[in-house]
């Protein structure tokens, strides 16, 4: 294990596969988030993100083309070969990777394999971005994998922004249901601390915080829960299998500005919720793979 000084990796952004872009953005605008336009990765697959003013965003994602998808996957393409096996055995609606920022993509990928936990082999590609004034962007990528056979439908990866997407866009960072950014991201397993040095190492941070509900691990602004049965059940009403093994991504939860005001939203449009621990808590629904929580 590495003795050098640790730098924690912050969260960059969520994988969340969906059945098709079109039905995503129209559940992410119901919920009040404000989508970018649909952008095309040259490898067959597609998104439609949700960029937060953090720095973090979701990051629905699609596939456009089986062919082209399957073709990269033959070719070594990492990301897209796990998002074709997520799919395989969970359906096409989830969260699949968290996405950790990097300034050096291909350190992270040499310190992943040295640890035993690289995913696969280094991904950079550049992918084309419209913006709500019309203008064009160009975003260009270099990402490092991580995973644990013992996971197969789970995966972080370090993502190094070469040339980031200009997404400082007043219009893109402003949601109606006055979300402000990630706080936490919550992944399941019957016995969390099984995973703690796959989430360790991807992170690049020692520092866990272990409780009788599972284990966190700070990731920048955002904090990585994973939760046992018990935990789930108490922070989000979930019951879940208590013998299915494997990290299973679950809930996301945001900071909003004010939580009357998104609760008002949600009434005016319809939206199923619960209240637990002082957030809303809306289930999973066609276009929503994952549990999202909306707190002060």
């Amino acid at each position: 294990m590495s003795l050098t000084k640790r730098t924690a990796r912050p969260l960059d952004h969520l994988v969340l596969p969906v059945a098709e872009l079109g039905r995503a953005r129209q559940r992410l605008t119901d919920l009040g988030f404000t989508v970018a336009e649909d952008a095309r990765h040259p490898f067959g697959t597609e998104n439609a993100c949700v960029f937060f003013s953090d720095n973090t965003y979701l990051e629905p994602l699609a596939v456009a083309s089986r062919e082209e998808c399957e073709a990269a996957a033959l070719a070594g393409n990492a990301f897209v070969a796990r998002d074709h096996a997520f799919r395989f055995r969970h359906g096409p609606e989830g969260l699949s990777a968290i996405v950790l920022g990097t300034p050096d993509a291909t350190t992270d990928h040499i310190r992943y394999r040295s640890c035993g936990i690289s995913g696969g082999e280094m991904l950079e590609f550049s992918r084309p971005m419209r913006l709500p004034d019309g203008r064009e962007g160009l975003g260009s990528f270099r990402l490092a994998f991580a995973a644990d056979l013992r996971a197969p439908d789970f995966f972080l990866f370090s993502c190094q922004r070469i040339r980031a997407l200009p997404v400082d866009s007043a219009l893109l960072h402003h949601h109606q249901n006055g979300v402000l950014g990630i706080t936490e991201v919550v992944l399941s397993e019957p016995n969390p601390t099984d995973f703690q040095y796959l989430l360790q190492e991807a992170v690049d941070e020692r520092e866990v915080s272990a409780h009788s509900f599972g284990m966190d691990i700070q990731a920048g602004s955002a904090k990585l829960a994973v939760l046992n049965p018990a935990g789930m059940e108490a922070f989000y009403g979930r019951s879940i299998s208590t013998t299915e093994r494997g990290l299973r991504g679950r809930a996301v939860a945001f900071r909003v500005a004010d939580l009357e005001a998104t609760r008002a939203l949600f009434a005016q449009n319809d939206i199923e919720f619960a209240e637990m621990g002082g957030r809303l808590v809306v289930p999973e629904a066609p276009g929503q793979g994952v549990i999202f929580a909306f707190g002060a």
